[in-house]
């Protein structure tokens, strides 16, 4: 089942340019069997994404992508409406009640501008950042972040032992699928998407253009 996990629409996320039924018919256009909102520090209301479902005649789930003290999380299983920016930890707490799971999105994006070589930063090092002590997985393919970052993120997640998920990031409709998550299983809802990324039954696909 490929799925497109970090995915922005307008005008809940106010930096996306993508119109909610645009996106369904570019979805279908891409191959995708299913397609997931990450909207900024928003969730929709679930009739609504029921709806959009209906009508474009494609699994729609969400997730959340909040802002915390630590970068970008992608949450996916928690049913709250985060606003601001909100420590780690405590977002952790809230999420590990909520039987929810949490990602690190695009963890170095802008991080390696001047180079790798010239901040020193080895493997080892990125790992120690206290963000990857409290997510379930790492964004390691992002069509928005540049490939050496991409692959810092996967060298990570591999020492760490974290899921490894792939997330377009997308707020255009050419950056819709470019970046999957194929799943093993068909998923029915948020609960089972979360069930198969903890399973970790899934691969990864670039398809950038």
């Amino acid at each position: 089942m490929r799925i497109d996990l970090h995915i922005h629409t307008r005008p809940r996320s106010s930096c996306s340019l993508i119109d909610p039924k645009e996106l369904l018919v570019e979805a279908k256009r891409a191959g995708l069997d299913a397609i997931c909102l990450t909207e900024h520090q928003h969730r929709w209301d679930p009739r609504d994404v029921e709806a959009l479902s209906r009508e474009g005649g494609i699994p729609v789930f969400q997730g959340n992508e909040i802002t915390t003290n630590q970068g970008d999380i992608l949450v996916f299983g928690y049913p709250e409406n985060v606003k601001g920016v909100v420590p780690l930890a405590d977002l952790r707490l809230e999420v590990k009640k909520a039987g929810g799971l949490m990602i690190a999105a695009h963890p170095f994006r802008g991080f390696l501008l001047f180079g790798i070589a010239q901040l020193r930063l080895d493997v080892e090092q990125a790992s120690r950042r206290p963000v990857f002590q409290n997510v379930d997985g790492v964004e390691i393919l992002n069509f928005k972040v540049t490939d050496p970052e991409n692959d810092l993120a996967r060298r990570v997640a591999d020492r760490l032992g974290l899921l490894a998920i792939a997330g377009s990031d997308a707020h255009r409709l050419d950056e819709v699928g470019q970046c999957l998550t194929l799943f093993q299983r068909s998923i029915r809802s948020e609960r089972e998407l979360v069930e198969e990324l903890r399973a970790g039954r899934f691969t990864i696909q670039n398809r950038k253009r």
